[in-house]
């Protein structure tokens, strides 16, 4: 009786499976952005939620929970329901390097989390306010060497992806300066363009629009070659500072959420990233857009690894840890 009765539930559950994965979503779906809204992971989150909820037939919430560099809003997600109703998207800042610098996370963000889809990554940009008088990479150097920690420049936070990006900044030049930390790079950056703040190593989607309005200055761009989107901006080895940082964004939902369900919101994901008008939207930002390859559930964990053995390595060396 006893194989019988385990026959006959490994059989519903074999049923049940297809049948949840058809029946979902039945309500709107909640993405938890660890950052404030107008930065760029926020600006990557509600482009791509609107689309794969047309594509689901549902609304995507956009729930921006800051602070603590994310790790306050990877929590959230970890201890959601393993529904497939609630999601976290993140960066190499909030789902790599905070395993690294939080000795104290309740979390382990490589197995309390399911990856749902690689989303796109962007270069840095490194930039300053207009009141700074340096013209090119070199004279902003030589400008930060000759003032050695007094010139404030802007952060998200301890891991943050502006984090990152300054500190290899500080590798490639052998400066330093003043790491303010903000709940986002939104406010940082509307602090970089009132010269609250002078300097910030920043992700070209929240950087390039105010480049182009002539509010800030950028100087370089951390890549292997300058961006279709903005191609009069020289890469900062052009300009004698070999450094490559791209921040990539990423969708998980919490450790026990359904394969189906995970497959669905991954379809959901790669046809909104090959819908023309997004690519087009994210592009203009000096996004750049994995293939459907890079984007499956199996595909994107496996970076996600390699992402985490790389960046530990780096913020270990630079001694970067939280207590």
């Amino acid at each position: 009786m006893l194989r019988r009765r385990t026959v006959l539930a490994s059989m519903a559950a074999s049923v049940a499976a297809p049948a949840l994965a058809q029946t979902f979503p039945s309500k709107p779906i909640t993405i938890i952005v660890p950052f404030a809204a107008g930065g760029p992971t926020d600006v990557v989150a509600r482009v791509v939620g609107e689309r794969m909820g047309k594509e689901l037939g549902q609304q995507f919430i956009i729930d921006n929970t800051t602070g603590a560099a994310g790790s306050i809003a990877v929590g959230k997600a970890v201890r959601s329901a393993p529904d497939g109703y609630t999601l976290e998207l993140g960066h190499v800042g909030t789902n790599v390097a905070n395993g690294t610098i939080y000795k104290n996370l309740n979390y382990d963000l490589l197995t309390d989390l399911v990856p749902v889809a690689r989303l796109p990554q962007n270069p840095m940009l490194i930039c300053s306010s207009l009141e700074v008088p340096a013209k090119t990479l070199k004279e902003l150097v030589e400008y930060l060497k000759a003032n050695p920690d007094k010139i404030p420049g802007g952060t998200a936070g301890m891991g943050s992806g502006s984090h990152l990006g300054a500190l290899a900044f500080f590798a490639a030049t052998g400066t330093t300066y003043q790491l303010v930390p903000y709940r986002g790079t939104g406010p940082a950056m509307q602090d970089l363009v009132a010269s609250q703040i002078k300097v910030m190593v920043d992700q070209s989607s929240n950087s390039l629009p105010q480049v182009r309005a002539g509010k800030i200055r950028a100087y370089g761009i951390t890549a292997k070659a300058r961006s279709a989107a903005a191609p009069e901006i020289p890469t900062a080895a052009e300009e004698g500072y070999p450094m490559e940082v791209s921040i990539w964004h990423g969708l998980w939902a919490p450790k026990g959420t359904p394969p189906e369900i995970v497959d669905r919101l991954n379809k959901a994901a790669i046809v909104a990233m090959q819908d023309n008008d997004v690519r087009r939207r994210l592009e203009d930002l000096g996004q750049d857009i994995p293939t459907p390859a890079e984007m499956a559930p199996a595909a994107f964990g496996a970076f996600q690894k390699e992402e985490y053995a790389r960046w530990q390595k780096i913020l270990v060396a630079a001694n970067v840890k939280i207590e």
